[in-house]
């Protein structure tokens, strides 16, 4: 294709991914009134929607909850999958069962798991608790890290390894030395997506999550409904609000994010 037909496809690109987000910020700019005509731009901007969005629901608060759970859920399964996706690797352990065994539990709908993880973690006395929820999204997101980091594994080249064994050094510490720092990248860009896989998800958290002081924003944008009308303006307040650390997430470690999901893509 011709370098001249390029700007304008970028251009039709940027506009078909982008429109949402210009249409939400347009949107938290009018006035209830101004929605109802339906017409895309605002004719007075109301500016009222963005404080009125923190003080009707707790948004701050929300927003930290979801911070602390969702980048300790990711450093959890961090800290399991890493020696786990290792071993079953390099050692083959449990053949090609184990594996598909692993992935196979994403698949399953996740509300087939609710009422057992409640009971346990009720009978843990974890319910309505940060550490439940962390404990929650970092199984959660096991299978998902596993397929991740298990690309990045099969790259690592062996014989480097295998040195390290004849030299005498123990698996751990050639997986804390040697292993470990040539799979950063690949670490890096698995603990952002499952962070963002926590950052976003509803099901689990408006079932274990029951005051202010746990929910998370998703909760939190469910709950923007007043008693005779959407108050859609501060909706998309609050939307903005809760997509910026994501976007801002997004854009910084870009690199490392296509490198996870195009490694993960590939066998």
């Amino acid at each position: 294709m011709k370098r001249r037909y390029y700007v304008p496809l970028i251009v039709v690109v940027l506009a078909f991914f982008t429109f949402p987000v210009i249409f939400m910020a347009l949107v938290s700019l009018k006035g209830q009134a101004d929605i109802s005509t339906g017409d895309i731009f605002p004719t007075v901007l109301f500016w009222q929607n963005y404080p009125a969005a923190f003080e009707s629901v707790a948004l701050a608060k929300y927003l930290r909850n979801s911070a602390i759970v969702a980048t300790c859920g990711a450093a959890f399964t961090l800290i399991i999958a890493v020696p786990a996706t290792h071993a079953i690797v390099r050692f083959g352990l449990g053949k090609s069962w184990l594996p598909a065994t692993i992935l196979g539990t994403y698949v399953a709908p996740p509300i087939v798991a609710l009422f057992p993880l409640f009971f346990l973690l009720k009978s843990l006395g974890l319910v309505n608790t940060h550490l439940g929820m962390i404990i929650v999204y970092g199984v959660m997101n096991l299978p998902v890290a596993f397929w991740l980091l298990s690309s990045f594994i099969r790259r690592l080249p062996t014989e480097i390894e295998e040195a390290a064994r004849v030299d005498g050094i123990s698996y751990w510490r050639t997986l804390r030395s040697i292993v470990i720092p040539l799979l950063m990248p690949g670490i890096a860009s698995t603990g952002i997506i499952c962070l963002i896989l926590s950052y976003n998800e509803f099901l689990f958290a408006s079932f274990l999550a029951r005051s202010e002081d746990t929910q998370t924003v998703p909760i939190g944008l469910s709950l923007f409904q007043g008693d005779r009308q959407l108050r859609f303006g501060q909706i998309a307040v609050a939307s903005l609000a809760a997509m910026l650390p994501i976007y801002l997430l997004a854009v910084f470690f870009q690199r490392w994010l296509v490198g996870g999901l195009t490694s993960g893509a590939g066998k």
